[in-house]
């Protein structure tokens, strides 16, 4: 998207055999230096390489408004990047800090670029892209001034007590990070709820961990998807804006043109069916009830449209994510496309 400076880099990572990371790259207009944050992606549901290239955009245009670059890095294995994942298994602490490694590559990458302000960076993931942040964090870049962890973790339930296996690579951290963080987790967060993160907390706290849980309650149908909504602005930015000013770093509006733009009205919920049952949703052939299957395991915020030809088209994240479902529908069919779900929400008219 030209209007938010974006660009694809390769990094090469750090590992024997080397691979190129898929890194976005968000730079305000001008030369620089900028103050930079990177942002850690999770990790979607099925196989890595379709997960989709991470942009961020609710954050990134909050930070870019402010005047920072943002740097969002795909991790071996993901998205376009090359190589496998890596750190698979039940020793949760040992593949965040598999994932930390390529973050490591990274940040050398971004202190090598002429418009990256090295020594005002900061450093922020969500989900899995949570616990590779705050295993980045036992050895940063002394230019990271704190970290942010969303509902950070990873849940591993095949063979092992993932439970137990979270809380304690929560405490093997703390009793190396330095750094001050904010960690945001939600009452109703379908991966990783209070009974599971409160103990996590108070292990990395009392092994020395700096850590401020902002435990905020109800969002949504599922809290895991704060970070991606810009309804979670709310909750996270005034918090992280007292962070910023804390280390000195900038928070006043400098490029207010990187505002988010007008988004398609969403429609008011009906009554027509339960979100997941693909059986009554009209017009769909087989194709399209596997791809609503598909948008079913999409983060928040998503939509999904259809028309009576049996076109459909589904799309989540971005600026808007219904025009662009319609769109992705329109592109298939001659009758008009019209929206079905809204996150989770049946939105369906006949």
């Amino acid at each position: 998207m030209a209007g938010l400076g974006e660009s694809i880099v390769a990094v090469k990572n750090n590992r024997l055999f080397a691979v190129d990371l898929e890194t976005t790259v968000f730079k305000p207009e001008g030369a620089g230096p900028f103050p930079v944050v990177i942002i850690n992606h999770g990790k979607s549901f099925g196989n890595n390489r379709l997960q989709g290239r991470e942009r961020a955009i609710v954050a990134t245009r909050q930070f870019m408004q402010r005047g920072y670059a943002v740097v969002l890095p795909m991790r071996q294995g993901f998205s376009n990047s090359g190589g496998s994942a890596v750190g698979e298994g039940c020793n949760i602490a040992g593949n965040g800090e598999a994932q930390a490694d390529d973050i490591h590559a990274v940040i050398k990458w971004v202190t090598q670029q002429p418009w990256a302000d090295a020594q005002r960076m900061i450093m922020m993931g969500q989900s899995h892209g949570g616990l590779t942040t705050l295993a980045y964090a036992q050895d940063p870049h002394p230019g990271i001034k704190f970290v942010v962890n969303f509902a950070g973790g990873l849940k591993f339930t095949r063979g092992c007590q993932w439970e137990v296996a979270l809380k304690d690579a929560f405490k093997s951290y703390g009793e190396k990070v330095k750094l001050d963080s904010l960690w945001f987790y939600g009452a109703n967060d379908t991966f990783f709820p209070p009974e599971v993160i409160q103990p996590a907390h108070q292990a990395y706290v009392l092994a020395g961990g700096k850590a401020e849980l902002n435990a905020f309650g109800v969002f949504g149908a599922d809290a895991h998807g704060m970070f991606a909504s810009p309804d979670g602005l709310a909750i996270w930015w005034p918090r992280i804006e007292a962070k910023l000013l804390q280390h000195d770093m900038p928070t006043a509006l400098a490029f207010p043109q990187y505002a988010t733009a007008g988004k398609t009205s969403k429609p008011d919920p009906t009554q027509w069916a339960d979100l997941k049952a693909v059986d009554q949703i009209p017009h769909l052939k087989e194709g399209g009830r596997k791809g609503y299957g598909l948008f079913l395991e999409r983060p928040l915020p998503r939509a999904f449209a259809l028309s009576g030809s049996g076109a459909w088209g589904f799309s989540n994240g971005g600026d808007d994510p219904l025009a662009s479902a319609l769109s992705n529908c329109q592109k298939n069919s001659k009758l008009p496309c019209l929206l079905y779900a809204v996150d989770e929400q049946v939105v369906w008219k006949p």
